[in-house]
């Protein structure tokens, strides 16, 4: 009772899943894209589910001569205690066109689960019969199931007019860089089993771009010359032509191999029941192809750089007016359709006081019959460090337009932002953290007034001229005013040197900066720790290397520090951290561990910089 109980539950739970655990309905139409006239082909309809009340449209300049036949598949499947149910039913209509033409095939439709399903339309093309089809089927009474027509072929019978191989080629006038489709197909009227590349052209003065092929390859029919030969295609590629001049594609060389029907002497009644066949193998050349390329035209602009077809550019800036220390974003989006790998990624001039980044390109490209298609991303990421008004001017993209066969030109508009003093003001790493011109020179007026006014002293009751502790409270007093003197005096000079203060403190600086860092680290703010640690190390290397904002590069640094006699190894470590921190801010590392990790190698590196540079 309790296994019977357990079957019909198994049973019960299998139904729910095929019912909510399946795939969408799908339910499609196929057929031939073409067909011969007075040769039967299929009509298929296919649903992934049970289904009822199948609707065929009217076929019009179509006979039925057979179907609709109906057929069923399912399957369950249990894979590391998951089930899987398909279910899959079919409907087969076998038809034979009426006349030569274009002609479309309705939608039909089908109820699943009281919900009406409705397939998809078809267009099919009718050739005409072939010129010697009555001799032809005289002499081949094989068929090869519509693929060939001449399938029992033998083989002194396969020549180059019932198998070739034709270079299609989308245009034979083209200019520099534009896109040309090559198609190498394949005719045939004997039983192809495979055709492979033997011997591709160079394809010398072309940029290529291969075009994916299905593998598994369908056969179509199309007429030529008044046959209609089985046709698939073999390999397709975009060319890009490099320069001007009559180029030439040179032949290509394919491997066929056919089935042929073996000849032998009949022995007796049986043998005429048993055909025998072998495969042989033929080299089949396409011929090669002249292309005229013709030059792009003269008046080309200053930032033209090659690039021919068509494409639009969006550009975007993610907010215009900030603080001083905020990250500005300006992107661009180039897409469109040509030659995209030529695509430069634009300069942007900058204002001075904005420290800037190397610029994060995306590309989606996708190589189509027409050529590379998608679109190329280009982030610039930038941080103001001074308050004001500032202006990023214009840049421009160019490209020469095939559908209009000119030259255009795309700007970027001219953006102006606004930019006010942050928390820690312009430049909170120096800033805050020395005393001011005005400061010092109050602090010099105070100590010349105690030298220049006089001292008056009281007199005490027991008189102490000439004693000890007379000439003491004259001695000490002075003493000290004098150490008091020099002292803030070097102050006074080492604080009007900008760049010796910043030198100074640059280490403690840093480590002010770190300490917010760890606090980020220990709440998680990945996005933010990235970006503190960023600016705490370029801080540091502006600071303790006296590198003026604007030639504050990865370069520049590598230069002072081999000035200094550092060692090699330290600036590896420097460039390690700020990309870690530069591909964080796109693509943010959640493992705790590496964070703090950087973090350690960050304190690490501005160490080991400090015992190296010695003030």
């Amino acid at each position: 009772m309790k296994r019977k109980i357990f079957l019909f539950s198994l049973l019960i739970s299998v139904h729910a899943f095929s019912l909510f655990g399946a795939d969408a309905v799908k339910f499609n139409a196929m057929s031939p894209s073409t067909v011969v006239l007075d040769k039967p082909f299929q009509l298929v309809y296919s649903v992934n589910a049970s289904g009822r009340d199948l609707r065929a449209p009217e076929l019009n300049n179509f006979d039925i001569l057979a179907g609709p036949f109906e057929s069923h598949s399912q399957s369950i499947q249990m894979v590391n205690g998951k089930t899987s149910s398909s279910v899959s039913v079919s409907y087969t209509y076998t038809l034979q066109a009426q006349k030569v033409g274009t002609f479309t095939i309705p939608p039909a439709s089908i109820m699943v689960e009281g919900q009406k399903y409705v397939s998809n339309g078809l267009s099919i093309k009718v050739l005409p019969s072939d010129n010697n089809t009555s001799k032809s089927q005289s002499s081949n009474p094989s068929s090869s199931g519509g693929t060939t027509n001449q399938s029992g072929a033998h083989a002194n019978n396969i020549s180059s007019e019932n198998l070739f191989i034709k270079a299609n080629v989308s245009k034979t006038n083209v200019y520099e860089q534009e896109a040309i489709l090559v198609t190498y197909k394949l005719y045939t009227l004997v039983d192809v089993v495979q055709c492979a590349n033997k011997k591709m052209p160079d394809f010398n003065g072309f940029l290529k771009q291969d075009i994916e092929q299905s593998q598994n390859k369908q056969f179509s029919y199309e007429s030529v010359n008044g046959k209609n030969y089985g046709s698939v295609v073999l390999y397709q590629v975009v060319l890009y032509p490099q320069h001007a001049g009559v180029l030439e594609i040179s032949k290509a060389t394919f491997e066929a191999l056919i089935r042929i029907q073996n000849r032998a002497n009949v022995r007796s009644i049986f043998d005429d029941f048993f055909e025998s066949y072998s495969n042989v193998t033929r080299n089949v050349v396409a011929p090669s192809v002249r292309i005229n390329v013709i030059p792009l035209p003269a008046s080309k602009p200053i930032s033209f750089n090659g690039t021919v077809g068509h494409f639009t550019m969006s550009p975007s800036i993610s907010a215009d007016k900030v603080k001083t220390n905020d990250a500005i974003t300006l992107k661009l989006n180039i897409a469109g359709t040509g030659n995209m790998k030529l695509i430069k990624t634009p300069q942007l001039k900058f204002p001075d006081g904005f420290e800037t980044y190397d610029p994060k390109v995306t590309n989606n490209f996708k190589t189509t019959p027409n050529g590379v298609s998608g679109s190329k991303v280009i982030e610039y990421m930038v941080i103001p460090r001074h308050a004001g008004d500032f202006e990023i001017p214009s840049t421009e993209f160019s490209y020469f337009d095939i559908q209009d066969k000119a030259y255009k030109v795309l700007r970027t508009p001219t953006y102006k932002i606004r930019v006010d003093k942050g928390e820690g003001g312009e430049n909170a790493t120096v800033v805050s953290n020395y005393t001011n011109k005005e400061d010092v020179k109050q602090l010099g007026r105070d100590i010349r007034y105690i030298l220049v006014d006089d001292i008056q002293l009281d007199n005490s009751e027991s008189p102490m001229v000439g004693s000890f502790l007379s000439w003491m409270l004259y001695l000490i007093p002075l003493m000290v005013s004098i150490v008091l003197f020099v002292f803030f005096k070097k102050q006074v000079r080492e604080n009007s040197d900008m760049v010796l203060v910043r030198n100074r403190k640059a280490n403690k600086i840093a480590q002010k900066r770190l300490k917010v860092a760890s606090k980020l680290l220990e709440e998680g703010k990945m996005d933010v720790f990235y970006e503190e640690v960023l600016k705490a190390l370029w801080a540091y290397l502006r600071d303790k290397l006296s590198i003026s904002q604007s030639n504050l590069t990865k370069e520049q640094v590598q230069n002072v520090l081999s000035e200094k006699a550092v060692d090699a190894s330290v600036y590896s470590r420097i460039v390690e951290v700020l990309n870690t921190c530069e591909f964080a801010r796109y693509a943010p590392i959640s493992d705790a561990k590496n964070m703090e990790n950087l973090y350690k190698e960050t304190i690490q590196v501005i160490s080991d910089i400090e015992n190296s540079i010695k003030n």
